[in-house]
């Protein structure tokens, strides 16, 4: 059975037919002329030529690895331009630290709840593809799970 193969109509890369988005500049091969109309769209796929990550996609490594390993401290959501969500899960941490400490250890569990959400968090991130993340968390601005 042949393999279709679909060029991609902004930047003409060959893509096989089974992919949705041009592995090149990162347009939707399901409509390959829309972006020709708008020449920001054509110079940013200019500029990504070459292999280049989907502009955003960048943050994602960061952003998880900060949410598995600092989640508590919410660098994961600061990372992706959340501050109001990152200032929530530092004011959580810290405000539990206090609690653990003026009750001897008893509050802990509650500086379990920040840093369990980073983990989460910045598992789904990482196990995201680097469109679905961007689409998701820098397009859509989805800022919890």
């Amino acid at each position: 059975m042949a393999t279709k193969i679909v060029k991609c109509g902004s930047c003409g890369t060959e893509n096989i037919g089974l992919e949705n988005f041009c592995r090149n500049c990162g347009t939707s091969l399901d409509a390959p002329f829309q972006n020709q109309q708008n020449p920001q769209n054509q110079q940013m796929q200019q500029q990504y030529q070459g292999g280049a990550q989907i502009p955003g996609a960048d943050k994602k490594l960061a952003a998880g690895l900060c949410g598995i390993l600092l989640g508590g401290f919410g660098v994961h959501k600061f990372i992706l331009g959340y501050q109001q969500e990152g200032v929530i899960l530092l004011s959580v941490y810290l405000i539990g630290i206090v609690i653990t400490i003026i009750t001897c250890g008893i509050g802990t569990p509650i500086l379990l709840i920040p840093s369990i959400i980073g983990l989460i968090e910045g598992i789904m991130y990482l196990t995201k593809s680097d469109q679905e993340f961007v689409d998701t968390y820098i397009k859509n601005k989805k800022p919890w799970f």
